[in-house]
């Protein structure tokens, strides 16, 4: 999907801004009407207590999402005859999860009165339908190899309450050191001034007024290991452009080959232009490219990030878009910085050419943080970074979105079931777990003009409430073989390059 680009001065932005909220003194942070509704909710899961049931939470919490166990996570094996129909049953998987989660939002009311329709209605159909996908996953596997065992204990699922978003939440950051004062003081009626962030966001699926923190509260938190005698000190940066062009899908052809909205949310693309669902290797070595240097083909892609103002995006009715609960302005970074930085610990080797790579988790909402890998943070401020908060940037600064890469790779794979094992990241001291290998790090940084305050958030699957945690990047290598040596020359030399 593509859009012609608008560009939005600094004074729109302003204008959006004082339309959108209240602005308060100290850090400029913006007060929201968080006052709750059934199935608003705060960040982080809420397991059940004594006489609750498993599956639905007591009535005295507001129930916010479907929460279902990650079926991926424990395919570490599937050999490749089978990965095209395991693909496309995980894939299956998520959009029976998003049209769940849809059914349960439009009867939250109902499921209030009576805590059996959400069983009745959505659980255990939702849970039928798995169980079919998980049988043709494993019947899938088991033509060529070992069936795997277990599978039908990930069917269940379970609705879940969030922490109290009217209290304004705790507000700590990924150091903990967060304070967010956006509770409930004084905030204007967000169905008046068109912000939807305190009444769970303007799709009425998040974010919440707790998942935002003042990013002046806090405290410095980066720490680098130590270059050791002999570490690659170089860099080589890739300039791709801003997306300036508005290359959008929502696909991922790396999770879900094949499928259309494989995503459910849609994606930013710079560099390769080829990319959706249905582009093989082949046609990533051919596409055309937005990288200055023609000998980067690779694709980098990320959810976009929307300014919850109000007003809608031309995808408002699309898949990806306002169809899966992803709705607003969609907003053009300011700056994209593609750089590859080398090992603390010793020199890198060069990347295989459509070896892929994803960073982050876009289910770690509802997953768990093991995998996140997403670091939020203002300019002026990025010695301070944030994993599971929006941070609320002072007046002149920029929200800056950071994703360091895995950096080890395993030396033999381009890619593996999970889309994970394949590569690493390196240990504390920098460097890479038994059997990997060091490979230039990608660093992605993404920075928005968007107005001080919690007025926007970045797509997600529905279920997953536009958390921050979630946020997350992809990239495939094609860098033609000259290209890469370049970079492995430069990074290991220690020489900056372009």
């Amino acid at each position: 999907m593509r859009r012609a680009s608008r560009k939005r001065s600094t004074l729109t932005n302003r204008a959006i801004a004082a339309s959108a909220a209240l602005i308060l003194g100290g850090g400029g942070l913006l007060a929201v009407n968080v006052s709750a509704s059934a199935g608003e909710d705060g960040s982080g899961p809420s397991g059940p207590g004594p006489g609750q049931s498993g599956r639905i939470q007591s009535a005295g919490q507001q129930l916010s999402t479907i929460d279902c166990p990650e079926v991926a996570n424990d395919l570490s094996e599937v050999p490749d005859s089978a990965r095209r129909e395991v693909d496309r049953e995980l894939a299956a998987l998520d959009s029976q999860i998003t049209d769940a989660y849809k059914r349960f939002a439009d009867s939250k009311e109902q499921i209030a009165r009576d805590p059996d329709l959400a069983e009745n209605a959505i659980l255990r159909p939702l849970k039928e339908k798995r169980l079919a996908s998980v049988g043709r996953i494993a019947t899938a596997v088991d033509r060529t190899a070992e069936r795997p065992q277990g599978l039908e204990n990930l069917a269940p699922c379970t609705l879940r309450a969030g922490d109290d978003a009217g209290n304004g939440g705790d507000g700590q950051g990924d150091d903990g050191q967060g304070s967010d004062q956006g509770g409930d003081q004084g905030g204007q009626d967000d169905t008046e001034t068109g912000n939807g962030v305190g009444n769970g966001g303007q799709a009425g699926n998040g974010p919440s007024a707790s998942d935002f923190v003042d990013i002046q509260s806090v405290q410095p938190n980066v720490q680098q290991p130590r270059k050791r005698r002999g570490a690659s000190r170089g860099e080589f940066t890739t300039d791709c452009g801003r997306n300036e062009n508005g290359t959008f899908n929502p696909d991922n052809v790396i999770v879900a080959p094949g499928v259309s909205n494989g995503a459910h949310h849609m994606h930013d693309y710079v560099g390769n232009q080829a990319n959706d669902a249905f582009a093989s290797d082949d046609d990533l070595a051919r596409g055309a490219t937005t990288c200055r240097n023609q000998g980067d083909r690779s694709t980098y892609y990320w959810p976009v990030l929307r300014l919850q103002n109000g007003q809608n995006e031309n995808d408002a009715n699309a898949d990806g878009g306002g169809k899966d609960s992803n709705v607003g302005e969609i907003q053009t970074p300011t700056q994209v910085s593609l750089k590859f930085v080398g090992s603390p610990v010793g020199k890198v080797t060069a990347m295989p050419r459509f070896l892929r790579i994803i960073t982050g988790d876009a289910k770690a909402f509802t997953n768990g943080d093991a995998n996140a890998n997403a670091s939020w943070s203002c300019t002026g401020f990025e010695d301070r970074q944030l994993k599971d908060k929006y941070p609320v940037c002072p007046e002149g600064s920029q929200v800056v979105r950071t994703f360091a890469f895995q950096s080890c790779w395993d030396g033999k794979n381009t890619d593996s079931a999970n889309h994970r094992t394949h590569v690493a990241f390196a240990e504390e001291n920098g460097g890479c777990p038994d059997g990997f290998r060091a490979i230039p790090q990608l660093v992605q940084r993404i920075v928005y003009d968007v107005p001080p305050g919690p007025g926007f958030a970045v797509d997600s699957f529905p279920e997953q409430l536009h958390k921050p945690v979630t946020d997350h990047g992809d990239f495939i290598n094609v860098f033609d073989s000259r290209l890469m040596k370049k970079v492995v020359s430069c990074v290991n030399e220690g020489r900056k390059c372009a």
